[in-house]
């Protein structure tokens, strides 16, 4: 733990400064479907192709990416703002209510895709790390997607911005 009372705060006020790629992060499993709004997530390798994404693990709801062994990453573009903004957990929607917003269809995995994402990652999980408040899953791509060139979702200084 850092001695500097304020080094949290800082620490927070830097990564704000970090600009990320807004994903919605989807799975399913046994009937029930979860999705969160993340920009921890990235490529780790392209032999085999695999992803990391971060969940929350203090979320009781996020165990089911691990009880699944799927998910998947669907890069948001400017026009998904108020889905981001549903599976971020604003407005208090229920989960079918947030699935509801967008057209999802069923790839290889069993995880929900974002029909018009602009792109997407189907993943078999292979790995997860807790870490922290979080789980870091580790994902084998089997199933890519490519959506129009529009404008991406990026989330800077606490705010969304286009790219």
């Amino acid at each position: 733990m850092h001695e500097d009372q304020q080094f949290p705060r800082t620490y927070r006020d830097a990564m704000a400064r970090y600009a990320g790629h807004v994903q919605i992060i989807t799975t399913a499993h046994g009937g029930a479907m979860r999705g969160v709004t993340a920009t921890a997530c990235c490529s780790v390798s392209d032999a085999p192709p695999t992803v990391l994404a971060c969940v929350n693990r203090l979320k009781q709801q996020n165990a089911i990416f691990l009880e699944s062994g799927n998910f998947a990453l669907n890069t948001l573009g400017a026009r998904h703002k108020a889905l981001a903004d549903a599976f971020s957990g604003l407005g208090n929607l229920t989960t079918d209510e947030r699935f509801a917003m967008g057209e999802w269809h069923f790839e290889g995995s069993g995880a929900p895709v974002l029909q018009n994402a602009l792109a997407s990652f189907d993943c078999r999980l292979i790995e997860a790390k807790e870490m922290s408040t979080h789980w870091i899953l580790l994902g084998e791509v089997v199933g890519v997607g490519l959506g129009t060139q529009d404008e991406a979702l990026m989330y800077y200084q606490r705010n969304y911005r286009e790219l």
